[in-house]
Order: structure tokens, then sequence, then C-alpha cells
């Protein structure tokens, strides 16, 4: 697994989507259940993979996510 935690990851997250309002977030909320979760807020978890982490993801991986935690997952 990643040397880096799942809140790390989370406030990278919370960055990346750029949410308007306070969101509490933890490894099990559901990506669908985020009033913001569209698709800018998809293309910035993209980014963040790409820039802080060097990984590659792609339309799919998110599609197959359904929590925040599935997506620390495929830093693998």
């Amino acid at each position: 697994m990643s040397t880096i935690t799942i809140d790390a990851f989370i406030e990278n997250f919370l960055t990346a989507v750029d949410f308007q309002d306070p969101v509490e977030l933890t490894a099990d909320t559901e990506l669908r259940s985020l009033s913001q979760w569209d698709s800018l807020a998809a293309l910035g978890v993209i980014v963040m993979f790409d820039v802080e982490y060097g990984k590659t993801i792609v339309g799919d991986d998110l599609k197959a996510a359904n929590t925040v935690g599935d997506l620390y997952k495929l830093l693998g």
C-alpha cells in the first residue's frame, strides 16, 4: 500500500474537488453522496493523482470507485 495516509489523501481530495461548503469525509464516504461530485470534480481527482502521486487514472477507475477509500486504494 502507499506510504501516504488516508488522512493526507482526504486532504488532497478536498483540495482537488474544491468543495464550496465544508464537507466531512472518511474513507467510507460514498462519492455519489457528495453534492459536488460531478465531471469537474472527477477531473480534479484525475489531475491530483497525476500531479501529487505520479499515477495515471482514467474515468473507468472513477466509475468503479464507490467510496473515497476506493480511490485511495488506487494508489496501490
